[in-house]
């Protein structure tokens, strides 16, 4: 889906910058993310859950930032490839959409090996959404 398409489907609204919501927001996915990292590498699937929630909280700060309110995972690919400019973290970002859907979702299983490759593609994803929330804090 790409960006056009998710606002002419409102699946992305305009809306005020709320630097208090990107506060709490942005609160709650560190606890998030000190939960997962507190787990041992063997409960992977919880780990790829975890870390997939924090990845897409930070987007959501970076897009109330930019004016946007997006309410459907795909329109954050979007975003990050039309709006944000990084059609590479765009495509990390899906990648791990999927893989965590599968997991959630379909019963997709993995074994250790697979899963600790996931949790570090995920932790690479986060260090760089981290750099990007970063960047927009200077706007």
């Amino acid at each position: 889906m790409d960006w056009t398409s998710c606002k002419l489907s409102r699946l992305v609204k305009e809306t005020s910058s709320d630097e208090n919501k990107v506060k709490s927001i942005l609160d709650v996915a560190e606890r998030k993310l000190d939960d997962a990292n507190s787990m041992a590498d063997e409960r992977y699937y919880g780990k790829i859950t975890l870390f997939y929630d924090v990845l897409r909280e930070i987007l959501e700060c970076i897009a109330l930032r930019k004016g946007y309110k997006i309410y459907n995972h795909e329109c954050y690919t979007a975003f990050l490839k039309e709006v944000m400019k990084n059609s590479n973290m765009g495509d990390r970002f899906d990648e791990l959409r999927l893989i965590r859907n599968g997991l959630n979702y379909y019963g997709k299983t993995i074994n250790f090996e697979e899963g600790i490759h996931i949790l570090k593609k995920s932790e690479q994803a986060i260090k760089l959404i981290k750099e990007m929330l970063n960047e927009t804090e200077k706007l």
